[in-house]
């Protein structure tokens, strides 16, 4: 394998800002229909189906696709300069058989007809400007349109060109009604329709200038003046795509009367392109001002503004003034100028800090977007997020959604830039305002009834240790009350998984992970920190798109009481509450299936295991590889992808971008990372930890154990699986985790860090004593999780050292926070989320759902032995030493003295 480059070029560099290499996960879609297609199966998802089997094109029709009028020949040689075609997908020609082709455009224009006979040419279809076996239509022509502008001079020239008849305005149903006409009259022909979709300016991978902007493809109908612009500035950048083709027989086999069948065949077509358009361009944007009107004009902020003003005694216009203003406050102002301009900026400040951005399962999106409404929830790690995904989303042909963004981010200068990019402000908490809450609820339930794609964080902020957080169902809840207040239009959450290898926020990240405040964001911050972030290397990113959740499916299994009815606003169904949870867990568990292990991640999960974080090279280098060996022998999920290059290219990697630090010696070369980084190189290892969960439960229970039978490691797995479940956001029941378990272990035997002893009790697995190299990578296995058993046994600890109805869950929070911070100050140095109080609240949460402990009426926790039996099983996993030094820090609660002269209770 070559040696990974220094920073490639955006244009030139294959898999840059474009999908990954061939293989599995960048597979293209599919889009070959059975001959016996119907209508509707046409237009369905082309992944959906299965491809037709290829037909030989006869000769006759091979002809064809070389012939071309003189006039077509000439004026497209003319426009050829101007034009660079890209074709989706990308060989349609596969997918065509030997019957005659009708081609379908949007709307009429000779500058289509030229662009779409080109795209014919280089696809190797037939050409659109030849007739069709007998000339159905007497046009002399194989396409027809379904809008036209109204006819002038210059357009009666295009029309006599094009061997369209003179006269009036023609409907396009006159079109498909002749060709439906004559496959009544000749039973024997059978006309493929191809509808194709032709952008100008929209799916560009290159950029050709800043004027540009102002003619690239949108949503008003243009002028020929217009267009003609639009392909002089932006005909480099146009998108052709080709949709599946539609048999004609099989819809006059239908057997419904003439005018019914055009009519439907022309709204179905009509869709089709409509749905198309959404999804490269986005919805037909109304103004800020108008999607405002409609929210303030809407009855439940109505109602909202006229409570407001009974609250505060004010008038009726008063109150409506407040909630105008928090509409201001709240709402986007999309500019596809300003996106456009936008992506124009960032392509140039990704290739200089950035070596480049993978995105693996893109297409599989692409497939399922028209139609739907999309909510990207993707994980949050950086500011960079929001960018990354919106530019790369609008680079590979999909609108870019509009975003949740913290009030925060609301700077002067870069609030508007961001504004106009689709972000739209949101207050950290609206608890306290209920005209304030309304106001974006209804601006949100606009937003999805308009069809606009969405993008919010359910975790709320970025995450500080690597994980992913407890998510926070407040936009979720909006979005599924949105929907089930009108719930027309299918809603599609789409999980996205970005992982970096070096943060730009990574100094602040180090200062707050060890305990220091956070800083405020300000203009003069960023400002400030532009010069820095250019001028260093942050290495390569990844954009994982996960497995779509469709919201219906979620309703139909999670609420079966729901009948498809619209439900009202002030509507609170008992299922609502637990369907949201169980959405939210749902898609952080495919965040967390679509996961990248980037060559930082495997370090981090190497060098972090040991005291000084210092590795032999040849140790790293093994620990490294057995790493890769339990991804691919035990594959988590089939939307994880895993770098592709060996321990030595990745040893080098770390070195380049200043992750390791060499040491040479007679002995061999140390490998090493200073405090500094160890910080950070425990998020990077905390990205990652959810997959090497089940290899790092056997090594745990190995570390301080010679021999466990299977069985042992089985039932310890199983009871404290939910925990690990509840933390890490794992995909498994406690069935499936065991399942791997027992795989991960064949693993350990063939690589030789366990042997089987013994048959006995479902058999005995040891391992070697001593120092060994096993036991040393067992070890760099199992240390990543004994930290999250260290805090389980330290909340059990406090729990029982202060005893049943003592301690309330904030209380025994604070304690368990208290108790890690010592014990990290002298026991060994963890890493800083040891004693993050999140982790605490979770762990303790998850002993109240399984009724482990539970609230008095005095909102004090209780509990009985069954604490003890899981007290007992972490002994198995934590050596003597450890346990005594976390009972021994273990605080009690400090009761208050009793004041003088008050009798004892």
């Amino acid at each position: 394998m070559p040696p990974m480059p220094n920073r490639p070029q955006l244009p030139d560099q294959p898999g840059l800002f474009g999908s990954a290499p061939s293989g599995p996960s960048a597979e293209e879609p599919r889009f070959a229909p059975p001959p016996d297609m119907t209508l509707g199966d046409a237009m369905t998802p082309p992944d959906e189906r299965e491809p037709a089997e290829a037909v030989p094109v006869p000769p006759q029709v091979a002809a064809l696709r070389g012939r071309r009028p003189w006039w077509a020949r000439l004026l497209g040689g003319l426009i050829s300069p101007w034009l660079t075609l890209k074709i989706e997908p990308p060989a349609p020609s596969e997918y065509v058989n030997h019957r005659p082709v009708c081609y379908v455009l949007e709307d009429y224009g000779l500058s289509n007809a030229l662009i779409l006979d080109r795209a014919c040419r280089e696809a190797g279809l037939p050409s659109p400007l030849r007739p069709l076996p007998g000339d159905p239509l007497a046009r002399k022509r194989a396409y027809v349109a379904l809008s036209r502008r109204n006819q002038t001079i210059a357009q009666l020239m295009a029309r006599t060109l094009t061997g369209e008849p003179a006269g009036g305005n023609k409907s396009h149903s006159e079109s498909l009604a002749r060709l439906l006409e004559a496959h009544r009259a000749d039973p024997a022909l059978d006309v493929q329709l191809v509808p194709v979709s032709i952008f100008v300016g929209r799916a560009p991978d290159k950029s050709s200038g800043w004027f540009s902007v102002l003619f690239s493809e949108n949503w008003a109908i243009v002028g020929r003046f217009r267009r003609l612009l639009a392909i002089l500035l932006n005909g480099r950048d146009t998108l052709v795509r080709f949709a599946p083709p539609v048999g004609l027989r099989d819809i006059i086999d239908e057997g419904l009367d003439p005018e019914r069948t055009v009519r439907k065949l022309s709204r179905v077509l009509r869709t089709h392109f409509h749905r198309i358009r959404e999804a490269v361009i986005g919805p037909d944007l109304s103004t800020r001002r108008l999607l405002i009107d409609k929210v303030l004009a809407s009855q439940s902020v109505k109602d909202a503004i006229a409570d407001q003003a009974r609250r505060d005694n004010s008038k009726p216009e008063a109150a409506w003034r407040k909630a105008h203003a928090m509409a201001y406050e709240i709402a986007a102002d999309y500019s596809h100028p300003v996106v456009r301009s936008a992506s124009f900026l960032l392509t140039s400040v990704w290739n200089r800090i950035y070596r480049g951005v993978l995105v693996h399962h893109l297409d599989e999106l692409k497939a399922i977007a028209p139609g739907n409404e999309i909510v990207y929830v993707p994980s949050h790690r950086s500011h960079m997020d929001y960018l990354l995904l919106s530019y790369l989303l609008y680079t590979k042909g999909i609108v870019p959604p509009h975003i949740v963004a913290g009030i925060n981010l609301d700077l002067p200068v870069l609030g508007s830039f961001l504004r106009r990019g689709g972000a739209f402000y949101i207050r950290r908490s609206i608890r306290g305002s209920a005209l304030y809450s309304t106001v974006l609820a209804e601006y949100v339930a606009q937003l999805v009834a308009g069809g606009y794609s969405l993008e919010y964080f359910i975790e709320g902020g970025r995450s500080r240790t690597g994980r992913l957080l407890q998510p926070k169902g407040g936009m979720l809840a909006m979005t599924v009350r949105a929907f089930l207040r009108q719930p027309t239009r299918p809603v599609l959450f789409q999980p996205v998984y970005i992982g970096y290898e070096k943060l730009m926020e990574g100094d602040s990240y180090s200062d707050e992970l060890t305990g220091k405040p956070k800083q405020k964001e300000s203009i003069w911050q960023l400002l400030a920190g532009i010069p820095r972030v250019l001028r260093r290397n942050y290495g390569q990113v990844v954009v994982n798109f996960g497995e779509a959740i469709p919201l219906g499916e979620v309703l139909a299994e999670l609420a079966p009481k729901w009948d498809g009815q619209p439900v009202a606003d002030d509507d609170r169904p008992q299922w609502l509450s637990n369907t949201i949870d169980a959405l939210a867990q749902k898609i952080q568990v495919n965040v967390n299936r679509a996961a990248d292990v980037n060559p930082i991640n495997l370090l981090a999960l190497a060098l972090l295991s040991t005291p000084k974080h210092a590795m032999g090279e040849a140790d790293l280098l093994a620990q490294i590889a057995l790493s890769k060996t339990l991804l691919q022998e035990v594959p988590y999920s089939g939307r994880v992808t895993v770098t592709p290059h060996t321990p030595e290219q990745i040893v080098a990697h770390g070195e380049e971008i200043a992750v390791l630090q060499r040491t040479p010696h007679p002995l061999g070369d140390v490998l090493s990372v200073d405090d500094d980084n160890a910080v950070l190189l425990s998020y990077f290892r905390n990205n990652v930890l959810h997959l090497f969960t089940a290899s790092a439960w056997i090594a745990c229970c190995f570390l301080h154990n010679r021999r466990m039978s299977r069985h042992t490691l089985q039932r310890l797995g199983r009871n404290l699986y939910p925990f690990l479940h509840a933390e890490l956001f794992l995909p498994w029941d406690e069935d499936g985790f065991a399942d791997r378990i027992e795989r991960t272990i064949q693993v350990f035997v063939r690589e030789g860090l366990l042997e089987e002893v013994s048959h006995d009790d479902g058999g005995i697995l040891g391992r070697n004593a001593g120092q060994s190299d096993e036991v040393f990578r067992l070890r760099g296995l199992g240390h990543p999780l004994q930290q999250a058993f260290e805090r389980y046994y330290i909340a059990i600890s406090v729990l029982a050292k202060n005893g049943p109805g003592t301690l309330g869950a904030g209380e025994l929070e604070s304690l368990c926070q208290l108790a890690a911070q010592r014990l990290s100050l002298l026991y060994a140095e963890a890493a800083p989320e040891f004693f993050d109080k999140a982790l605490f609240r979770g762990f303790i949460q998850k002993l109240r759902e399984l009724r482990l402990v539970w609230p008095n009426e005095d909102s004090k926790l209780v509990f009985d032995q069954r604490l003890d039996t899981l007290a007992k099983d972490a002994k198995v996993i934590l050596g003597r030493e450890l346990r005594h030094t976390i009972e021994k820090v273990s605080p009690e609660l400090a009761r208050r003295e009793p004041e003088p002269g008050a009798l004892p209770e």
